[in-house]
């Protein structure tokens, strides 16, 4: 058996009535007067975003910017360019000050590499309390932009982008959310811009994960929709089995980032 692109095909016209009814469904049953969206200028938030327009009308949908200092202009020039052409409102915050307090109080030397990861979660934590602040003002849901690939292999901030009230778009590989996005069209630029978290300066997602997405994404497909085991994988992508090994490894040391907190029961 071989894997590629062809593995990822999705009908792409019911992808998006899946998404919309989905998001209808959770913000009725929460009786919500609609979501907020944080908008990165990133293809996965802008990709939620647009389907929570499409389920819920545009008047139902805030966007929510939280730069900081090294956040790259492109992107929130993206960010409120997409928010413009879907005509929703949007709250632009910039948050560089609030994680100097945090850094400030807990004396951390910013520069030192032990401290960028600690650093990167407080941001992406940063980032989620600003958002439930406007999901609680205007009594609206947060629509997290988590997509599969991510989510399987834990590259996401526990209670940070991993914090949400829902996931229209957890079920999409990164490749297939790419897709979904140009299909319902988000420009370009932004459907096929290099994942980049910028959670410190430069950051890009590719510095993290074992492999590139296009190529992840096969051996995903691979484990957990064919179950395959990874010398198959291997022999079915032509990825190197050390990567696809990593890749098993990584899903198996973040299960703790995708269930809830253990507890004894009464």
């Amino acid at each position: 058996m071989k894997l590629d692109e062809d593995s990822l095909r999705i009908d792409l016209e019911e992808a998006e009535k899946t998404s919309v009814e989905f998001i209808k469904k959770v913000v009725d049953f929460s009786r919500a007067s609609g979501v907020v969206v944080g908008l990165s200028g990133g293809v996965d938030s802008s990709l939620t975003v647009t389907l929570c327009v499409r389920a819920l009308g545009r008047d139902k949908v805030l966007g929510v910017l939280l730069p900081t200092d090294f956040t790259p202009r492109e992107d929130v020039e993206d960010a409120l360019d997409l928010a413009e052409m879907l005509g929703i409102r949007t709250e632009t915050v910039n948050v560089q000050g609030i994680l100097d307090a945090f850094l400030n109080c807990l004396n951390l030397a910013r520069e030192s590499p032990e401290y960028r990861l600690p650093t990167a979660n407080i941001l992406a934590r940063i980032r989620m309390v600003m958002l439930y602040y406007y999901a609680n003002v205007n009594g609206y849901l947060v629509a997290g932009p988590s997509d599969r690939s991510e989510t399987l292999i834990g590259y996401f901030t526990k209670y940070g982008d991993g914090a949400a009230d829902f996931f229209p778009n957890i079920h999409l590989y990164k490749t297939q959310v790419r897709e979904l996005a140009r299909y319902l069209g988000v420009p370009e630029k932004i459907a096929f811009k290099p994942s980049s978290p910028q959670l410190y300066p430069g950051h890009r997602a590719t510095d993290e994960i074992p492999i590139d997405y296009d190529k992840l994404d096969l051996i995903l497909v691979g484990l957990f929709d064919y179950k395959m085991k990874p010398g198959d994988v291997t022999e079915a992508t032509g990825t190197p089995l050390e990567t696809v090994m990593e890749v098993q490894d990584r899903y198996k040391k973040t299960k703790h980032k995708r269930v809830s907190p253990p507890m004894i029961e009464v």
